[in-house]
């Protein structure tokens, strides 16, 4: 399967059968750009939010998923899971969903702009995950100390942060969101950077720890 990060929170991932799935697609958010249009089997939007649900970026005979249910189209089955975008149960941000992937005998989850820790339900529900892609930013969702802890919660291999301050955003998203270091010093764990994520069952514990990803 091979990762790709198109900044702030969207990400594609494609099958080893060549399965496209579009997770969170933007247009233009605070210096970073998608690559529009994105051709794609499968988009996904964990909320309703303008910097996460632009499914127009997207082209092709796609499947939309955008709900806290099960889906599935080819080689890949999805499940939703209801969570919340702040620590008081949506009322101040709204949902959220965390998305979970089985592909090429992989789980990887995406975490959309989750704003708390899981609870052991939730945990039990969702499962060990190989991948976990995860807000670290603070403020609007999780920060990097908290992140680490649904990592742990999720007994997850790997996992990579989004949804944080990277050069390529202006001024306000430097101010807005936190920078990945203090996530990366709580994980405590090897980093490696990469600019597209190519993982297997086989090689998945390569990673293991944080991966960082380049923005192009």
């Amino acid at each position: 399967m091979r990762i790709k990060w198109f900044g702030h929170s969207a990400f594609l991932l494609t099958s080893e059968a060549g399965t496209r799935v579009l997770i969170d697609p933007y247009y233009k958010f605070l210096g970073y750009r998608m690559p529009v249009p994105v051709e794609s089997d499968i988009v996904v939007v964990t909320h309703d939010h303008a910097d996460h649900n632009k499914i127009e970026a997207a082209s092709g005979d796609y499947l939309l998923v955008n709900e806290p249910r099960e889906y599935s189209r080819g080689d890949v089955s999805i499940t939703g899971f209801k969570t919340f975008h702040d620590k008081v149960n949506g009322k101040k941000k709204g949902p959220n969903i965390i998305f979970r992937f089985r592909m090429d005998g992989l789980t990887i989850c995406h975490c959309g702009d989750l704003g708390h820790l899981l609870s052991e339900e939730q945990v039990k529900e969702i499962g060990k995950v190989d991948v976990l892609i995860v807000p670290i930013g603070g403020r609007m969702t999780l920060d990097g100390a908290e992140a680490v802890q649904v990592m742990r919660q999720l007994q997850a291999t790997v996992a990579i942060p989004m949804h944080y301050s990277t050069k390529a955003l202006g001024i306000l998203g430097r101010i807005v969101f936190a920078r990945v270091d203090k996530f990366i010093k709580a994980e405590g764990q090897r980093t490696t950077a990469v600019n597209t994520l190519e993982v297997t069952k086989e090689n998945v514990s390569r990673y293991a720890g944080v991966v960082t990803m380049e923005y192009e």
